[in-house]
């Protein structure tokens, strides 16, 4: 979005992702801002681009690890690593007033509708070391078909663990 854009990542917040660290992960920009020219504006505004934003975006996200390690021709655990780094600095510091980051979290009791017992990438805001589930965004249609496809396949994944360590 940064580059499409012409900004720095740091002009573009609240991109949320929903789901499973997989090919189904949702990058949702429906709640997503750009500061452009000193003013922060919508990202799907922005852009004015909804068929990249519901397809080659979308599509570059899911396939990120895959692109890494092909690209490095090596593992993309610097990637892994970045992220958790990411998010102690989020858990230590907090988030600033009015954004939020996405975070996997235990889905017991969310208000979107995804089934409980599942590790699920939700937006958080954090405070005093703290993460809440940020409540009430409204969801789209398209936006609520891939959270149920993530969390599905999430669903599906808990299954075969169970009943790996059942057999075992």
């Amino acid at each position: 979005i940064a580059l499409k854009l012409g900004v720095t990542s740091d002009d573009v917040k609240n991109v949320i992702i929903w789901g499973n660290h997989s090919s189904t992960q949702y990058p949702d920009v429906n709640h997503a801002k750009v500061k452009l020219q000193g003013k922060e504006v919508g990202v799907y505004e922005a852009l004015k681009d909804d068929s990249w934003l519901k397809g080659e975006f979308i599509t570059t996200v899911q396939q990120r690890g895959a692109a890494v390690i092909k690209a490095r021709k090596l593992s993309s655990a610097m990637s892994a690593a970045k992220a958790i780094c990411d998010h102690v600095r989020d858990i230590w510091f907090g988030t600033p007033e009015g954004e939020f980051v996405s975070m996997g979290i235990i889905s017991d009791g969310n208000s979107y509708g995804i089934p409980d017992d599942l590790l699920y990438s939700f937006p958080v805001t954090i405070k005093d070391k703290t993460w809440k589930v940020v409540e009430g965004l409204p969801i789209n249609d398209f936006s609520r078909e891939k959270m149920d496809l993530t969390a599905k396949e999430l669903a599906e994944e808990k299954e075969t663990a169970f009943e790996f360590l059942a057999s075992a």
